[in-house]
């Protein structure tokens, strides 16, 4: 059993205009994928899209947030923490907060509109006990100052979404009790560095994702990306790891539901 922690379900959709919701929960199905977290990136337009598609298939749950390119919108920054609180509650499908946290790659969002929405999120984490979907892009430093600034002497909980970045920041979220989560991107040719640090984290505390649309795998990289295709970033951790597929696909399984308490499997 596979769990793609992290895809944006709503995203395929649109980028694979032959295809609906259904065909890709199949295929995803079919190549051993058995639930999925397809993530908010816009409250404004997108939570009400994403948590319709978690309510109508079995195995399938959704967050809520708003992404760091997009914290700089008007309609993002007019949520206040209460609001968000109180949308998670919406549905039992609603099982994290984001993916929100700081993108200093592109900037589409000034760093004070990303740092202010990111602090945002992780007090919604606090009141709803929910666990925190971070994106963190050349940022790394920011993002541990204000995780350990929020999060001091509490029980937040998370973890580092698509991580592509330093051991370092690796190391720091681990020790804050973070998860790692590694997508496509690991089975990259001139990702060895990455393949280095995902050997080294602990097998209780690796997640297996997509980011899908994006980031797909070798051998298909380059391609549309969804769900079906997450086995192939699992070989290559399974492999790092010195473990049958079967029994890696059961670890990182186990947690994610011990992550993502709110998810149940049916």
């Amino acid at each position: 059993m596979w769990i793609d922690s992290h895809c944006h379900l709503n995203h395929v959709k649109i980028k694979e205009n032959d295809s609906n919701i259904k065909d890709i929960i199949a295929r995803a199905n079919a190549a051993g994928i058995d639930g999925m977290l397809s993530v908010n990136c816009r409250i404004s337009d997108e939570f009400e899209e994403i948590k319709n598609i978690a309510e109508s298939f079995d195995n399938v749950w959704c967050s809520i947030g708003t992404h760091p390119h997009d914290a700089g919108a008007k309609e993002e920054k007019a949520y206040s923490v209460k609001d968000i609180v109180n949308l998670t509650s919406s549905s039992n499908k609603v099982i994290a907060i984001g993916e929100t946290g700081l993108d200093y790659f592109y900037k589409n969002s000034s760093i004070d509109d990303q740092k202010e929405s990111f602090r945002k999120h992780i007090r919604v984490c606090l009141e709803t006990g929910l666990p925190l979907i971070v994106h963190s892009r050349d940022a790394e430093d920011d993002t541990m100052e204000i995780i350990r600034e929020e999060g001091a002497g509490t029980s937040l909980s998370g973890v580092m979404h698509c991580f592509s970045s330093d051991r370092k920041l690796a190391e720091e979220a681990l020790d804050f009790g973070f998860y790692i989560s590694f997508s496509g991107i690991v089975t990259f040719k001139k990702s060895q560095e990455l393949r280095d640090i995902a050997k080294d984290i602990p097998i209780d505390r690796i997640l297996t994702e997509t980011d899908a649309p994006f980031l797909a795998p070798e051998p298909h990289r380059g391609r549309i990306c969804e769900p079906a295709l997450m086995v192939h970033t699992g070989e290559i951790l399974a492999s790092l790891h010195d473990m049958a597929l079967n029994d890696f696909a059961k670890h990182t399984s186990d947690n994610f539901f011990s992550l993502f308490k709110k998810a149940k499997l049916k």
